[in-house]
């Protein structure tokens, strides 16, 4: 078993997840870098796919690599580039090197990146993934075809619950626990309320007794980061007052500070909903902030017992 379904079946404190950044070269001293920044902080780190329809280094080599140096990788497949096929071989040939957590995606359109052109191929939905790779953890590709050997694996998903149609999300939800996933990372969210009505839902579907929700806050460091996010990235939203409150809070060093108080806000919040299993971070602003702010939460495996008291971390660096 990995170690994030272990801490989420355990349920003993909150999980922390975060993403990995993009890699476009560097050898493995890009990767080491960046595993050696988010390692004693989070309990597994997204290896992307393609994120935003840009390419990047593949998600199978980032999650290889990235476990190569002590950090546990949750691989990302996006059902936008690949068909059903060539999937599953990801899947399984990751397996191969010990990756176990795998979140299926759709994947943002290719409108989205710097390729426009380039051909979708959408074979299967993110649902249908899911329910493809927890049959691969049960033994059998997609065909039926047996595997004498199948990969132990740990599925989840992602959901949005601030798109609207809202009361449409937590069918989508229960669908996709249905299907399989152990975990659902959820949509960049800024509007509490939502947040709160798309949790309870999850909670009285039924959804939250096989299935862990971890929404997802953002470190960003101005109110030009909120803008861009609430006007050019599908599926975002950010309330005008939000936006407001950060860019009146006077010179940048305060505009930072005021952005920060706000991401530990929401965090606050999204924790101390019954249903909640943790949460996803994303990372702009790479200051040091990521420590920061699981230190103000009192989370994430700095806070481990065997941690608080060696003063180290589970984490162990391997090549």
């Amino acid at each position: 078993m990995s170690r994030l379904s272990t801490l989420i079946e355990e349920g003993t404190r909150p999980v922390v997840t975060a993403e990995f950044p993009s890699i476009d070269g560097g050898g493995l001293a890009a990767v080491e870098k960046a595993a050696d920044e988010l390692r004693p902080f989070v309990d597994a780190v997204n290896a992307t796919d393609n994120p935003a329809a840009h390419a990047h280094a593949s998600n199978t080599s980032i999650a290889i690599a990235m476990s190569q140096f002590g950090l546990e990788p949750i691989m990302q497949v996006v059902c936008r580039d690949k068909n059903r096929i060539a999937m599953q071989a990801d899947i399984m040939g990751a397996s191969l090197f010990g990756i176990e957590n795998v979140a299926c995606l759709t994947g943002d359109d290719v409108t989205a990146g710097d390729e426009p052109e380039a051909r979708r191929v959408f074979d299967l939905d993110s649902t249908q993934l899911v329910k493809v790779a927890s049959g691969l953890a049960e033994g059998y590709y997609l065909s039926g075809r047996a595997i004498k050997a199948p990969p132990n694996l740990f599925v989840g998903a992602v959901e949005n619950p601030f798109a609207p149609p809202l009361d449409y999300r937590v069918l989508r939800a229960l669908k996709k626990a249905e299907a399989g996933a152990r975990f659902l990372q959820l949509q960049i969210g800024y509007y509490p309320e939502r947040l709160e009505a798309f949790v309870r839902g999850c909670v009285d579907a039924g959804v939250t007794r096989t299935t862990a929700l971890l929404p997802t806050v953002v470190l960003t460091k101005s109110a030009k980061a909120l803008s861009f996010m609430d006007e050019s990235v599908p599926g975002i939203s950010i309330p005008a007052n939000m936006i407001a409150r950060v860019a009146g809070a006077g010179d940048k060093d305060a505009i930072a500070e005021e952005s920060y108080q706000l991401t530990l806000e929401l965090s606050r919040h999204a924790l101390s909903l019954r249903g909640v299993s943790g949460i996803h971070l994303t990372d702009f602003r790479h200051d040091g902030s990521l420590e920061r702010l699981v230190r103000d939460l009192g989370i994430g495996p700095a806070f481990d017992p065997v941690a608080t008291a060696t003063g180290t971390t589970s984490g162990t660096t391997s090549v």
